[in-house]
């Protein structure tokens, strides 16, 4: 290969890296209250691991929740949309990097409550939790255990 035809090479998948980079991990929408700082602190976790995050202020979180399939039996305080899946409460990176590898047919992942030690609730215990597979029609199935 001529030097000439590998520079263009590198060039061309150096500057596809950033295109390659978002369709990763496509922009995340949280939809938060102004005044709580574990959503702050999630959205910074989400960051942290590559996504872009818009995140927009609401009234109430629950209308979205609804709004996007998810029953208020697994509500939490904040909800988030990313790649046609809803992300209720504080579910790790990894697990919504996974989601949006395996499409699975479902209306998303669920961590319900806020549990201690979760992303945004770190703290000076680390409790077990499960992320949940939210499937169509309200049912849901273990995705994950966090132990």
């Amino acid at each position: 290969m001529s030097r000439q035809l590998l520079s263009r090479f590198a060039l061309a998948c150096l500057l596809g890296l950033p295109f390659a980079a978002g369709a990763a991990n496509p922009v995340i929408e949280v939809y938060k209250t102004a005044t709580c700082g574990c959503c702050k602190q999630w959205i910074k976790h989400l960051e942290a691991n590559g996504f872009k995050v818009k995140a927009q202020d609401v009234a109430n979180t629950a209308d979205y929740r609804t709004k996007f399939g998810i029953p208020a039996d697994y509500g939490s305080c904040h909800t988030a949309r990313v790649g046609g899946y809803a992300v209720e409460g504080h579910v790790p990176a990894s697990d919504i990097k996974r989601l949006l590898a395996e499409k699975p047919q479902a209306r998303g992942l669920a961590v319900p409550g806020m549990p201690m030690g979760s992303p945004g609730m770190e703290g000076p215990r680390s409790d077990p939790y499960d992320v949940l597979l939210v499937k169509e029609g309200g049912k849901a199935e273990v995705y994950r255990q966090v132990r």
